[in-house]
């Protein structure tokens, strides 16, 4: 990306990411407190050499350590090398010992972007010692040792508090490994518009994505207006899935939300959410006027249930498959020949194993290549696809993706991807198109979910019922925002 940026101008671009690099240390160091910076062979050493030099002059005491020839550095990166020296910076080649009382920082300026396979040998033994360290770690552009494609460790890996990525944001570092390897992500543009340097392969997903459809409701409006939202499903055992499903339509502003269970024995109302009407599966999907219809929170695999897909998969209507939704596609070869023909919108939401059956092949294989896996399923399908996880993707029918940001641990609980279905029902049923409808979706059930971690002081135990109530004060929050000036 640097030498695409200005050709020829190399070292400023290396000035100026050193320059980033050392102002965020010194905005995190106490005064005076001392440095080790380990720098590899190519110009992410470079940017270490730079920062080593700058927070020298600001009066730190740093350490370098570099086991790279010389003469075999990129010109740029030898030029920050011999700066580095010039002005009476030592390098050690060896692991050098600690000033008393440990460093205050140790900085992974070891590799860039371009590692492709696991680290080893005193490579490896680096990253272990400056995993072990004391102080803060900070990592340049992408913690070494994580793959900056697909976000998974290919071995050894630093692990960052703070990571400094340049220009632009790279996927591995939002999904799979990435955030967690990566602790808080910070990004130093450079002075350059990544945009204009080439067009962007992808997008995080941000509010501004879909604020065309965050338009304030009108005035002279009725339930009519909102749609209705119809969600099959509710086998016997999992009635829940399919009331979470609704309830969380609900919540976000459906107009009307039916539920078709399959458990004939199931009580034919929500006592905490009577707003909920139930008809019969099979009824609700000959009712006319549903706009948006969500399949599959607690199916079941069924003979019964796989005879409801079918009638869906053929009805004219956005249609969304979650959960048994997806494993009876996988097993279908009928299904699968159908859902790329339907000529209406559809989306799927699987996880990573839902998404290998789907492909048949593992989940290890999807976690290894989640945006290759998530387009793949999207061209296959004809259809908008969110894959689930850390970082979740999500990848429209031509190609186009997009990884999304929000969301915590503390949701990895039963229920949630049932709530996703419904919120993004819901802006389907108010006539969002189906790339704004996931989108928006995705980032909701994440950002809700953050509210409340932040709310609650929570690591764990965030219920998936908690979350819709969360998802319509930050949808509302978003609208508000929306809202011309008085």
């Amino acid at each position: 990306m640097e030498a695409l940026a200005i050709p020829g101008a190399a070292p400023p671009l290396m000035e100026r990411a050193g320059q980033a690099a050392a102002e965020l240390a010194l905005a995190l160091l106490e005064p005076g407190a001392p440095v080790l910076v380990a720098c590899g062979p190519g110009n992410n050493g470079g940017d270490g050499f730079v920062m080593a030099r700058l927070l020298h002059a600001a009066g730190h005491p740093v350490d370098v350590l570099c086991a790279a020839d010389p003469a075999r550095l990129p010109a740029d990166a030898a030029a920050a090398r011999e700066a580095w020296q010039k002005a009476g910076g030592r390098i050690w080649s060896a692991w050098p010992a600690a000033p008393s009382g440990g460093w205050g920082m140790v900085v992974d300026a070891l590799f860039g972007i371009g590692l492709q396979r696991p680290l080893e040998g005193l490579y490896a033994d680096w990253i272990t010692r400056l995993n072990d360290a004391s102080g803060w770690r900070l990592a340049l552009d992408i913690p070494s040792g994580l793959d900056g494609n697909r976000g998974c460790r290919l071995g050894p890996c630093f692990q960052a508090d703070h990571t400094l990525t340049f220009i632009a944001l790279k996927p591995g570092l939002l999904t799979l490994d990435g955030p967690d390897q990566c602790g808080e992500l910070h990004l130093a543009p450079l002075g350059l518009d990544p945009e204009g340097l080439a067009p962007p392969s992808a997008w995080e997903i941000r509010p501004a994505l879909f604020s065309a459809s965050l338009q304030p409701r009108q005035r002279n409006s009725h339930k009519g207006s909102y749609g209705d939202v119809a969600v099959i499903g509710g086998a016997p055992g999992m009635v829940g899935a399919a009331l979470l499903a609704g309830r969380a339509a609900a919540w976000l502003g459906a107009g009307r939300v039916l539920v078709g269970l399959q458990d004939a024995a199931a009580l034919a109302v929500d006592l905490l959410r009577p707003e909920l009407m139930f008809r019969p599966a099979a009824t609700l999907l000959e009712q006319p006027g549903i706009a948006a219809l969500a399949v599959g929170p607690g199916l079941g695999q069924s003979a019964g249930a796989l005879a409801l897909l079918r009638r869906a998969v053929a009805t004219p209507t956005p249609l969304l498959l979650d959960a048994d939704a997806l494993n009876l596609v996988a097993a279908d070869g009928g299904l699968q020949e159908a859902l790329p023909h339907r000529g209406h919108p559809t989306l799927l939401t699987p996880h990573p194993a839902e998404a290998g059956r789907l492909l048949g092949i593992s989940t290890a294989t999807v976690q290894a290549g989640r945006v290759d896996v998530c387009k793949t399923l999207a061209h296959r399908f004809q259809a908008w696809v969110v894959l689930k996880g850390c970082g979740s993707i999500i990848a429209g029918p031509e190609g186009e993706w997009w990884i999304n940001g929000t969301g915590n641990p503390a949701m990895a609980t039963a229920g949630m991807g049932d709530v996703l279905s419904g919120l993004t029902a819901a802006l389907l049923a108010r006539g969002w198109t189906p790339r704004d409808a996931l989108l928006a979706g995705v980032h909701l059930h994440g950002a809700a979910g953050d509210l409340l971690q932040t709310r609650l002081g929570l690591d764990c135990g965030l219920l998936a019922d908690e979350l819709a109530a969360a998802a319509r004060t930050v949808f509302n929050d978003w609208v508000q925002r929306r809202k011309p000036a008085p």
